[in-house]
């Protein structure tokens, strides 16, 4: 019998961030982005991903119930200190499991390598404030060690909404309300944690992932009423971003909407995590300060991601940060390589990043 705990301790010796347990195969562990088999397990029967599923699912019945019922389950697994966040669907009407493992401690804020102006932005008093990225982006760490910051640093009450919670905070300078969302949760859905959050006198409402107009039309409501909202969404980059947002509505919606985010929107930050030179995964920040400029932009007729792009990458005074300009400084930085800096990018942008890398490494060598 497999026994989840014994993968789950070879996982954290050999520093990896997921197990992928899928029948027919070997239990596979991801190390720096790449896919290793563990060699001295036999391949998983049928019998074994229904012996892991009941190791996961404990016997709660809700859970059960929500798996049967969709066909899939969001949940968190605790073992020696250490949270997993896991993820159950279906193959073949057998059950597969990813789990992705949550490191004890938050790294510092100032170590992560996102821009400080996000940081600063947090003192905003209301608004909206986003940190977007594919999937294994470090979205989520991002988000909460920038929770853990205003913790540390600013007296607010924060409530944050999470499917499942992965970090758990403890009150320090501020108060933090942490709600699990889902079946069984502490709140059924996001929009409904959202809206009741304007009865909870809080400062700061973290929305753990805005998927749906709903959620979206409860993150603008709480940042109109006075409040600053943080949330993710599952984005490549900061324009589009702003264009999924719109998209959320009907076109005869849209208008309002745009003119909504233009008041409300004042930072989006879009990640990216690559293999570094040293073997460690590289952070690469994409940043978005709303200012005239942008609010302009959101609020036309025809909304223009390349024009969106434009504007961040030459309006760096404010803050903001183009992708072109963080790959080749990370590129100039003997951080990454060429190859991955122009895998990053479309092919006709190719020559933009020649020219900012050179223009970095001139600027690098009068610094010296």
């Amino acid at each position: 019998m497999i026994q989840i705990e014994d993968l789950i301790d070879i996982a954290i010796k050999k520093e990896a961030s997921d197990i992928h347990l899928i029948s027919g195969n070997k239990p596979m562990l991801r190390i720096i982005r790449k896919l290793e088999p563990i060699e001295e397990y036999d391949i998983l029967t049928e019998e074994d991903m229904y012996d892991i599923y009941d190791s996961l699912v404990k016997g709660n019945l809700d859970k059960d119930n929500v798996f049967k019922t969709t066909k899939k389950l969001d949940t968190a697994y605790e073992y020696k200190d250490i949270r997993l966040r896991v993820n159950i669907s279906l193959s073949g009407e057998i059950p597969i499991f990813t789990l992705r493992l949550i490191k004890k401690e938050l790294p510092k804020y100032e170590d992560l390598g996102v821009p400080d102006i996000v940081r600063r932005m947090t003192y905003q008093p209301q608004g909206l404030i986003l940190v977007t990225g594919k999937t294994n982006s470090g979205k989520t760490t991002t988000l909460n060690s920038l929770v853990n910051e205003i913790n540390e640093t600013q007296n607010k009450k924060i409530l944050s909404l999470e499917n499942p919670i992965e970090y758990k905070h403890h009150s320090k300078k501020s108060v933090i309300v942490q709600k699990e969302v889902g079946v069984g949760g502490d709140s059924l859905n996001f929009s409904d944690g959202v809206k009741n959050s304007l009865r909870e006198d809080c400062d700061i409402v973290v929305i753990g992932e805005i998927r749906d107009r709903q959620t979206m039309d409860a993150a603008i409501e709480t940042a109109e009423s006075g409040h600053l909202v943080i949330g993710t969404l599952h984005t490549k980059s900061c324009a589009e971003t702003i264009d999924r947002m719109i998209n959320f509505y009907e076109i005869s919606d849209q208008t309002t909407v745009k003119y909504l985010l233009s008041s409300l929107l004042k930072l989006v930050v879009s990640q990216r995590l690559l293999p570094g030179t040293d073997g460690r995964l590289v952070l690469i920040p994409e940043v978005m300060v709303v200012d005239n400029v942008v609010s302009g932009i959101i609020r036309k007729e025809k909304f223009s991601v390349s024009e969106m792009e434009d504007a961040m990458q030459s309006n760096s005074e404010n803050g903001s940060i183009g992708l072109i300009n963080s790959i080749a400084q990370a590129f100039v930085d003997d951080r990454i390589t060429l190859e991955q800096a122009k895998a990053q990018i479309e092919e006709k942008n190719i020559e933009v990043l020649n020219r900012t890398i050179m223009q970095l490494r001139i600027k690098k060598e009068r610094g010296n």
